[in-house]
């Protein structure tokens, strides 16, 4: 028994899709995903190669 909501329409999922309900709602979110819909946020420290930027220690006066 699957259990879980489709995260595109919230009807009920599907095994072949899971975990979508349909073919049409996996391939509307991947849809989202390819058009820049979606994104996974950075911080503001990460830079471009992953590497985080040097701590900036404060001018003692």
């Amino acid at each position: 028994m699957i259990t879980g909501k489709c995260p595109i329409c919230k009807r009920p999922a599907e095994a072949e899709f899971k975990p979508f309900c349909s073919r049409r709602c996996a391939d509307l979110d991947l849809q989202r995903w390819l058009s820049g819909s979606y994104a996974i946020p950075a911080g503001e420290d990460d830079d471009e190669d992953g590497v985080p930027a040097p701590m900036q220690v404060p001018d003692e006066e």
